[in-house]
């Protein structure tokens, strides 16, 4: 039995020796056209990796920080509520926009409309043109880009020609003072652009976020992070201060008011004194102490009022979110694509294993055509 064991052992490791010898004698006699077609993907990757479109990629690190402060209210609380005004109050755990928040941010149409006005720096211009003008009067696609517009992307151009532009809207007929925002078609086209060259990465477990933006030239696509960044950073901080902005006109608005009552109380005590310094009736001093405790009022309201703005000036300066940046935005001094030796190797590998396959695979096929035919 074991006799038996060691000789198909052997005879097994003989036919494994035999069947890489045929894999190796199909590979030598197919040698040429494996060869061919490696030669030819290597071509198409050279090609590719020339006329593709140069992209240079710039990135920046921020980490969104806030600041908390105590609840507001004090005794100003009872002069809004008097006045129907619910100043409330920031708790602690008000920290504004989570981080988690920002890509619904970033893809929103005010902000990528915005970020469509975004001025870029371009040779040959004196003045630089936004990110909507550029694509739409300047930008020209490479020459791969237009093969793969009109192959790849033809059946997208087809339907889009069947289909035809939607029917523009009369803006007339909205109204002046509504907030429904209003994008054209052309508009629609430069977003969705934006957004796949412009991406926002919250990092949750790091506590940090990054811009890349990707342009033809290192410069637009610096300027397009640096614009990217100080655009999200008015945003959140818009969203996060605007209770405390709002509470701050109000208390602006009370002081302007009460500063006016203040000072005409003020001058109405000193120039009714200055009338009846000499008089000593009953009647003069009863005047002057009801004129003494208007002014004594108002001005304990007033002053009242100037602490409450001085601590609401700094209670916005506090909720104020801080953005540290960790990496500012750079130039970018190399190309993100395209990798063109990369690309080189990958056409050759793919050329290579394609044509084995194809020398591998030829007696199955002829194999089977034959079987196809005797029956």
């Amino acid at each position: 039995m074991i006799e038996d064991k060691e000789m198909s052992t052997k005879n097994r490791s003989q036919e494994d020796k035999l069947d890489m010898l045929a894999r190796l004698k199909t590979v030598w006699i197919g040698r040429r056209k494996i060869i061919k077609i490696t030669i030819v993907f290597a071509c198409i990757g050279m090609f590719v990796a020339v006329f593709s479109e140069k992209e240079y990629t710039a990135s920046t690190t921020i980490v969104p920080q806030t600041n908390t402060g105590k609840s507001l209210g004090g005794n100003f609380g009872g002069l809004a509520a008097i006045a129907g005004i619910d100043l409330g109050g920031s708790s602690a755990n008000d920290s504004g926009i989570s981080p988690l928040l920002y890509p619904h941010i970033t893809n929103s149409i005010p902000f990528q409309k915005e970020l469509l006005a975004t001025p870029l720096t371009v040779f040959g211009y004196d003045k630089p043109v936004t990110f909507q003008e550029y694509y739409t009067n300047i930008y020209q696609p490479g020459l791969l880009g237009i093969i793969k517009k009109y192959t790849i992307g033809l059946p997208s151009l087809i339907i889009s020609a069947i289909k035809g532009k939607p029917a523009k809207t009369d803006l007339k007929l909205i109204k002046s003072d509504s907030q429904i925002i209003q994008i054209t078609f052309d508009e629609k086209t430069l977003i969705e652009r934006l957004k796949k060259q412009v991406v926002l990465t919250v990092n949750e477990k790091e506590g940090y976020i990054s811009f890349s933006s990707t342009m033809p030239d290192g410069i637009n696509a610096a300027e397009l992070t640096q614009s990217a960044q100080v655009l999200l950073q008015k945003y959140v901080i818009d969203f996060k201060v605007k209770k405390s902005k709002n509470q701050l006109v109000f208390i602006k608005e009370r002081y302007a008011e009460k500063e006016k009552k203040y000072k005409e109380t003020q001058n109405k005590l000193a120039s009714y004194q200055d009338k009846n310094q000499f008089l000593n009736s009953a009647l003069a001093k009863n005047t002057q102490v009801i004129y003494q405790a208007e002014y004594d009022l108002a001005f304990n309201v007033f002053s009242e009022l100037a602490k409450q703005l001085e601590t609401q000036q700094i209670k916005v300066k506090e909720d104020t979110p801080i953005f540290t940046i960790l990496e500012p935005v750079s130039f970018p001094l190399e190309k993100s694509h395209p990798k063109k030796l990369k690309i080189l190797l990958i056409f050759t590998f793919l050329g290579f294993i394609l044509g084995a396959t194809m020398v591998f695979s030829k007696p199955f096929i002829k194999q089977f055509i034959t079987k196809l035919k005797e029956d």
